[in-house]
């Protein structure tokens, strides 16, 4: 199946974005990126080489020492992934985001990323639009972190609401959200403290208003329809905590949300088992078509 991963010019998370075209690719979909303008698209930094998460990262001679940054930046799997994405023809030859028509794709995924470069791929009206298409036409659907926050805001023509208003769904909570905040903001990027929100509360706002879960939240149909790990939930240490990520050889730390063609995860720590989860959606779907 032919599946569109739409990017920002910069800032997308690697993992997300990465891990994602590998485990389709491999699968033998084809995976075709649009960008802005039908440049080549950047990932944050930061998120590969950890370099600029420390209280020294400014410190001549010691940026390179991490602690914080081998915390919070991309492991390995993620690392190697976006690697071996930067030789791919169709990264290095991406659409525009002008070109793009729904109907020459089978599917939609739409990778996060929390940096400032973002809020060109999270407000655009034209990806919006497209959005929307995907789920009026009923084709399949992945989003994850703030991917979400760019589903929530897609309306559907139908009936003027957001596309994932009657579905459920999860995306980066504010638990983790909060949680990589604080650390780069007190232990870390005391120069860039808001690094790890790409949206901060207004004047008179509640803090957590402005995040993902918050945002994606008020445009669901109800509050309970957006989804975090049940307290029940075997594993749930490794799932809720932020201190584990999900491997191709293991589930366990990852939480996912399924509602019929549309499929959402939390974080990086999410992505192999969304991805894999994703490309059983598609055979499924092919097979049903």
């Amino acid at each position: 199946m032919r599946v569109l991963i739409p990017l920002p010019r910069c800032d997308f998370d690697p993992t997300e974005a990465a891990v994602s075209w590998q485990i389709l690719a491999q699968a033998g979909h084809d995976v075709v990126f649009a960008t802005p303008d039908g440049a080549v698209a950047h990932a944050d930094p930061v998120m590969l080489d950890g370099i600029g998460l420390d209280y020294w990262s400014r410190v001549p001679g010691l940026k390179r020492l991490k602690l914080v940054g081998l915390a919070l930046r991309a492991d390995r799997h993620g690392r190697a992934a976006y690697s071996a994405l930067l030789h791919n023809a169709a990264f290095l030859g991406p659409l525009s985001h002008a070109q793009l028509r729904g109907e020459d794709f089978d599917a939609l995924l739409l990778p996060g990323g929390h940096a400032q470069g973002m809020r060109e791929y999270l407000e655009s009206a034209m990806l919006q639009q497209v959005v929307a298409g995907f789920f009026d036409a009923g084709k399949p659907v992945a989003a994850v972190c703030h991917g979400v926050v760019l589903a929530a805001r897609s309306i559907s023509p139908r009936n003027g609401k957001s596309v994932l208003c009657g579905r459920k769904t999860t995306a980066l909570t504010w638990s983790l959200e909060r949680s990589a905040w604080r650390l780069s903001r007190y232990a870390g990027r005391w120069w860039d403290r808001d690094y790890y929100r790409t949206y901060r509360e207004q004047p008179g706002e509640p803090c957590g208003y402005r995040s993902v879960q918050a945002e994606v939240t008020r445009c669901l149909a109800r509050p309970e329809d957006f989804l975090d790990v049940p307290a029940q939930a075997p594993f749930h240490l490794r799932k809720a905590s932020g201190l584990f990520r999900d491997t191709p050889d293991d589930s366990r730390p990852a939480f996912i949300v399924r509602d019929g063609n549309y499929l959402s995860a939390r974080w990086p720590g999410d992505v192999h088992t969304f991805a894999q989860m994703f490309s059983t959606m598609l055979a499924e779907h092919a097979k049903n078509r």
